[in-house]
């Protein structure tokens, strides 16, 4: 017995990647199912995209992290093994590509016949309907067992099954007579262009299959290469989606990035902006001072002592400046040529002062005016007795006994290696650590060509590669070949420093986050950063690598004088 083709169709068992009928079926997490052959090779091609897209489904694209562990649907296989036995059983043979005509259909039997080699037996039929109904439930009517053997005595006694529509199985060419009236016509043959050739990717008729140009070649139905070739171009489009996704929101990404830089420039202009305020501030108090020092120079040059008398009290006082001492600019947004100006500026300014006070001296040697303390003076204040950590130093380093002086050796000593020792960077820290109030000690570069010093956080990364900036907990002053002053912040703050330094003073106001590097015997200042110390500080040091004894001479950690 034959199966209704109203009730059980070739498309419910066709595979949506070859579009034949299931070989060995399997099925995806997500419930569709395909040849386990065609799934297969449709991942191992790298079917669905890139990375975790790699095992998608071909229909509706969900994603599997994994590779789905596939096994074969053995009830749907023993399904679509007796539908192609039943489609051979009711199908007339075919010779081929050939061009010759298959016999005549022969009817199906009325049900008052005896059952035939091939047909089915009801039993088997009606199993075959409930399984169905559990692995497709949307792909046909539901029928109930009586209603199936209604159905299928209705559709019987309605004359039988329609026979199976030509050239339905690929490779197969069937009679001009079948050809459908609205098909293309062969110009050669004038026959319906009914087939597809996919050696010469060209439609052909029932007659081009038999010519020299066209025998050998692989022949299918032009309708199921149709099918085909649109199934593809549904899967290209996803793919096309996808990629358009992906390239938009990449696009997203430059515009914001864009968006950033354009902050990050008004920023830019705001430090700018403020540093040139500062520049013209300094400039007006170094004009007042210039014209102060005038007239008090006149009024030394003066004979008349009545004058000078009378004058000598408002042209004595010195005028009130700002303390510059806790103004800086942020590197990290201003440009190191503003910061070398207003640098230079401030030296000018404390020239200025001094050449005021002393015009002061000159003025009225009975009465001399307070001479007002230089910076480094002041800062030496706070003096801080600072000694060397050896539990911190780099192997290759050497540390006197006081703890005052270090130098690189030329070879690693034995010493353990514990977690506060750096190992890459060669360096030290003191034993002493900050986290309130004001700190300066000084220490002695005569005679190098580099070294690093100032302060680390006590958290700072010690092993292994370092980057040294602010942002790691590192505010230090370097100098590289003799000349190459450089604040390391990211990237490093070059520095002009007029008179090469042979002791460099340190200043640290944990409070206010000040860190400043003065030139002690030229009393000036050669770089102030502000940044806040969310940690206890240490004083740095680092006399770096000796360069084949260019720079084998120590850093010391000298006594604080009180300069006069």
């Amino acid at each position: 017995m034959a199966l209704p083709a109203a009730c059980l169709s070739e498309d419910q068992f066709t595979c949506s990647i070859c579009l034949e009928v299931f070989n060995n079926p399997v099925s995806t997490p997500c419930g569709h199912s395909f040849c386990q052959s065609c799934i297969c090779s449709y991942w191992d091609g790298g079917g669905g995209g890139r990375g975790a897209k790699s095992y998608q489904c071909p229909l509706c694209k969900e994603s599997f992290q994994k590779r789905p562990e596939l096994h074969i649907n053995r009830t749907l296989k023993e399904i679509t093994e007796q539908f192609k036995q039943m489609a051979n059983s009711s199908l007339p043979t075919s010779e081929g590509v050939m061009g010759r005509e298959p016999p005549n259909v022969q009817p199906l039997p009325n049900l008052s016949a005896p059952p035939r080699r091939g047909d089915m037996p009801e039993s088997i039929f009606v199993e075959m309907v409930a399984r169905f109904q559990q692995l497709n439930p949307t792909g046909m009517p539901h029928f109930s067992s009586t209603e199936s053997q209604n159905y299928f005595f209705q559709t019987q006694n309605n004359g039988g099954l329609d026979p199976p529509p030509p050239y339905s199985t690929s490779n197969s060419v069937g009679s001009p007579a079948d050809v459908p009236s609205n098909l293309p016509l062969c110009p050669i043959h004038l026959r319906g262009l009914e087939f597809f050739c996919r050696t010469d990717n060209m439609c052909v008729c029932s007659a081009c299959t038999e010519t020299t140009e066209h025998r050998g070649h692989n022949i299918v139905s032009a309708n199921r290469e149709w099918q085909i070739k649109k199934s593809q171009v549904g899967f290209t489009e996803l793919e096309l989606k996808d990629l358009i996704t992906d390239r938009e929101r990449k696009l997203e990404e430059i515009q914001n990035s864009i968006l950033e830089i354009r902050g990050i420039e008004m920023s830019h202009r705001a430090a700018e902006s403020r540093a040139q305020s500062l520049l013209r501030e300094l400039e007006e108090e170094i004009a007042a001072l210039k014209k102060k020092s005038s007239t008090l120079n006149q009024l030394a040059e003066s004979e008349d002592y009545v004058i000078f008398l009378k004058m000598f009290p408002t042209v004595s006082t010195l005028p009130q400046v700002k303390d510059w001492s806790s103004v800086s600019v942020s590197s990290q947004l201003s440009s190191g040529a503003i910061l070398r100006s207003v640098n230079h500026m401030m030296e000018h300014l404390q020239e200025e002062m001094q050449k005021l006070t002393e015009v002061c001296q000159r003025s009225s040697p009975a009465q001399p005016v307070p001479r007002p303390k230089p910076k480094v003076k002041r800062v030496q204040e706070y003096a801080a007795d600072i000694t060397l950590d050896p539990s911190t130093a780099h192997p290759r380093l050497l540390i006197s006994p006081n703890g005052k002086q270090v130098h690189c050796s030329e070879r690693h000593q034995l010493v353990p290696d514990n977690p506060e020792r750096f190992d890459r960077v060669v360096c030290v820290l003191a034993h002493q650590g900050f986290s309130t109030g004001r700190h300066y000690w000084e220490v002695d570069v005569g005679g190098k060509t580099d070294w690093d010093l100032g302060v680390a956080s006590r958290s700072v990364n010690r092993k292994g590669k370092i980057n040294v900036s602010p942002a790691h907990g590192y505010w230090f002053l370097s100098l590289r070949d003799r000349t190459d002053y450089a604040f390391r912040t990211d990237p490093s703050t070059s520095l002009t420093v007029n008179s090469r330094p042979s002791r460099i003073g340190i200043y640290v106001d944990c409070d206010k986050g000040l860190v400043s590097f003065y030139n002690v015997e030229a009393k000036q200042l050669i770089f102030t950063f502000t940044d806040s110390f969310r940690d206890t500080i240490h004083p740095f040091f680092s006399p770096c690598t000796n360069k084949s004894g260019q720079n084998e001479a120590p850093l010391t950690i000298c006594p604080v004088a009180v300069i006069e």
